[in-house]
């Protein structure tokens, strides 16, 4: 039985050190996979805030106040909801980029180097 994901895996020298490259055992094991999963609950978390906006305009239309005051309350943890999961898949785009650069998957250009003044 494994644990910790441990016998999925391979070591990757880079320079002087060697890296552990983990395999995927399921589809959100991978950072691009779990970029992937954050988008699509940005989109739900959108679509639940566009419904939830028609439903504050019923209620404020048939003046029920409570109500209102509850999808009010829904739709500012909606948008909290939506800011953290948006900062989240920057997150693991920058972690993406990282790996890459470390595994040497991705070179650097010609482009890169003008950009950073070397």
């Amino acid at each position: 039985m494994p644990q910790w994901g441990l016998t999925n895996r391979s070591v990757v020298s880079v320079g002087r050190r060697n890296l552990v490259n983990y395999r995927s055992d399921t589809p959100f094991d991978s950072i691009e996979n779990s970029h992937h999963y954050i988008e699509l609950l940005i989109e739900a978390i959108a679509e639940a805030e566009m419904d939830v906006s028609a439903e504050i305009a019923l209620a404020d239309a048939d003046d029920a106040q409570r109500r209102l005051e509850a999808l009010q309350l829904v739709k500012f943890k909606l948008s909290k909801l939506h800011s953290q999961m948006s900062a989240s898949a920057c997150l693991l785009n920058d972690l993406r980029s990282l790996r890459r650069l470390l595994l040497e998957e991705r070179r650097p250009t010609a482009r890169s180097f003008k950009q950073s003044g070397y």
